[in-house]
């Protein structure tokens, strides 16, 4: 598969072949969403707390006798329906986390990116040589691309100058090709990509193990 590769001009300077293991698969859009589902959940901390009446403090005497006052009946003042008291059916520290086969979780990422592709969103550029940080020059690469909106870069290792050029701009998001995920990808419109970070992720997620053929197009 060719695809073309820019300057930070915004102009076709080339074509590179990419893998088709991992930009040219059948788009599952149902592993996509579970993959999100997955990730949005295990980023929950899941440390809400409401103390129930056993567990307020307050005294356990009954306010008032049964009867006679021409009140309702009253419990003590740990009660629910009066302030200061416990909280009915609220929530509890707990584990929101998800899990997913490592196969569906390779697949979802294949398909969010061959989706890019086919949707013309995917864009490589050149190297992003940045001496110092400039949120000028990175904004005007941006609008070269027409990614000026939202925008994903990813490049192939960490760079601080990258980084904290495009860090004070509004829809932009900047990784590492290591940590490529799929709710990244799906939720920036376009990918704008380094040639170091697709051969980075290529190398992690392009080569498909023994066993996973009979899944790539689950």
């Amino acid at each position: 598969m060719e695809i073309p590769v820019y300057n930070l001009d915004g102009e076709i300077t080339r074509h590179i072949s990419v893998s088709e293991q991992l930009f040219g698969v059948p788009v599952n859009e149902g592993v996509i969403h579970q993959a999100m589902v997955r990730q949005l959940a295990n980023a929950r901390q899941g440390t809400a707390s409401t103390k129930t009446r056993s567990e307020v403090s307050g005294s356990s005497r009954k306010l008032y006798r049964q009867k006679g006052t021409g009140s309702a009946r009253a419990g003590n003042r740990r009660s629910p329906i009066r302030r200061g008291g416990g909280v009915i059916f609220g929530p509890k520290p707990r584990d929101y986390r998800l899990d997913m086969p490592r196969k569906m979780r390779r697949l979802a990422l294949r398909s969010a990116l061959s989706a890019k592709v086919g949707d013309g969103e995917l864009k490589i550029v050149e190297e992003l040589n940045f001496d110092l940080p400039e949120t000028k020059r990175m904004a005007r690469v941006l609008e070269a691309m027409g990614a000026e909106r939202s925008a994903l870069i990813v490049t192939g290792e960490p760079e601080a100058n990258v980084i904290k050029s495009a860090r004070n701009l509004s829809g932009t998001k900047t990784l590492p090709a290591s940590l490529l995920n799929v709710l990244d990808v799906v939720s920036y419109k376009t990918l704008l990509m380094t040639e170091s970070a697709v051969r980075k992720a290529e190398q992690l997620w392009g080569q498909i193990p023994a066993g996973e053929e009979d899944h790539a197009s689950v």
